[in-house]
């Protein structure tokens, strides 16, 4: 199992999870920001929990290109 958390509050639109990511990521058009798709948001963190380990390789680069590190993908 796949684990993706984003701080979204922090998110300062560089669009970098999205090029990387575009399966779990996209950029919202109201804020700029980015959305982590399909997330439970939980006081502030949005968390993505899969199955499908074929995400994981993608959302781990995402998460090193994020400048502001608010990206933590695990594997379980």
């Amino acid at each position: 199992m796949v684990v993706i958390t984003l701080q979204r509050k922090k998110c300062i639109g560089c669009n970098y999870c999205v090029e990387l990511a575009p399966a779990q990521f996209q950029m919202s058009k109201k804020d700029g920001k980015s959305v982590l798709l399909h997330a439970v948001e939980k006081k502030g963190f949005y968390t993505l929990k899969s199955n499908d380990d074929t995400i994981f390789d993608n959302s781990l680069e995402a998460k090193k290109a994020c400048p502001v590190k608010i990206i933590d993908v695990k594997q379980v």
